[in-house]
Formats: C-alpha cells, structure tokens, sequence
C-alpha cells in the first residue's frame, strides 16, 4: 500500500513565500533537526543537493532552513529575516551544495548541527506542498515524516526490545500508528523510529530512558504545533 495524503498535505501548510517545496517543507526539515538536537544550535553546516543546490538562495530555502532551526513555524514573518535572527542569538551557520547526487531526492538538504558537546546529522527531502520525510538520522535509515508524534529510541539490539517497548507504550494507552527497526549490523546499536496517535506521557518517557539498554530518547510532536 502507498503512503497516503491528507487533505492537509495536499493543499499545503499556512506559510511564508514563495514555494512550498523550497520554504515551507524546509522550514519543517529545520524544526525536526532541532527538536532532534532539542535546542538551537551554536553550528551548523547545511548542504543542499540537485534543485536544491541550484536554487536555494533564489528561493529563500537558505533562510528557511535557519528558520527552522530556530524553531520558527512555516507561517512565522522572521522567515525572511532569520539570517539576522540567527546572527543576535550567537548561531553560526554556512552552505554547501552539491548540484548532481543521482541516489538522493532532487529536493534534499543535509543538516550538520551542534549544541554544546551534542552534533547530529539529518537528512531531508522536501516533496512539495509542505510534505517532508527524514531519510536519515545519525546514519540510521529513518522515515519520519513528522506529522504524527514520534519517538526516536536508540538503544542496544536486544533481543526481545520491539515488543517490550510497544507493551510499555501499550500500557500508558498510546496507540502506536506505526514502528519501524533500523540497526547498523547484528548485535550493533538500533534505531526505533516510532509514531503515535498521542503523546505518551512524561513518565513512560522517563523510564524508557532509564532503562540500561537504553542509549537515548527523542520526542518530537508533529512538526506543525
């Protein structure tokens, strides 16, 4: 079966010009690789690839992806000035770009972002009209797409984890729309990427990141609130 679309990625998010593609859907990339590195950053190098890498700066995708990162919402004026938003808050940014990458999307964009001791690297692709999906984290395959809330958990590959974690989650009543399993080879660290249709509470957060197997937990609401 097909991903399905809402009415809402149809016709697009609420957003500041001028094209959905190259500034809202990079607006949102932004926001996820800052909930992912749970602040905004003090670096970050962004590197846009094919379309991308040919029109970033005419069609203000290189100020759209600050603005993300500064957690600015798809439909916030300080888009347009986000360079200098950027420049007041101490973050230090430059771009790269590559115009001919044959396995990547023909909208992508590469985020390098660090806080502090704290450096993570999101992929991206804009799909038009708003629509996003991660392609990668950290070097995990992932395939969020950020419009439901998601859990990221890294943890050992353990026998028996997917279906503990899903009882624990279970338990607190949080229905989990889906869950995929990504690991770097046998025994190797594994990336749970899972979407929920609510919020799962504080405490189960908590636990989960407590527990020794357990490497680390990141929450991300859907992108739009």
């Amino acid at each position: 079966m097909g991903e399905q679309s809402s009415v809402f990625d149809m016709i697009g998010p609420v957003m500041i010009g001028p094209s959905s593609s190259h500034t809202a859907g990079v607006v949102r990339i932004g926001r996820v690789a800052r909930k992912i590195l749970g602040n905004s950053p003090d670096l970050a190098e962004i590197t846009f690839y094919n379309s991308f890498a040919r029109t970033y700066e005419g069609h203000g995708s290189d100020k759209a992806i600050i603005a993300g990162l500064m957690d600015y919402k798809t439909d916030d004026n300080r888009i347009r000035t986000s360079f200098e938003e950027a420049s007041a808050a101490n973050f230090q940014f430059k771009f790269r770009s590559v115009g001919n990458s044959s396995t990547m999307h023909p909208n992508t964009v590469k985020v390098k972002a660090i806080k502090g001791a704290r450096e993570i690297e999101v992929i991206g692709e804009s799909r038009g009209g708003g629509v996003i999906k991660i392609t990668e984290f950290n070097g995990f395959n992932v395939g969020i797409n950020a419009n439901m809330n998601t859990m990221i958990l890294l943890a050992n590959d353990k026998k028996g984890a997917i279906a503990f974690i899903a009882t624990i989650l279970a338990n607190d009543e949080c229905n989990i729309a889906s869950m995929s399993v990504n690991r770097k080879g046998k025994n190797e660290k594994a990336c749970h990427v899972i979407e929920m249709d609510s919020k799962p509470p504080a405490i189960t957060v908590d636990y989960l990141k407590h527990l020794p197997w357990v490497n680390e937990v990141i929450f991300i609401p859907d992108i739009d609130f």
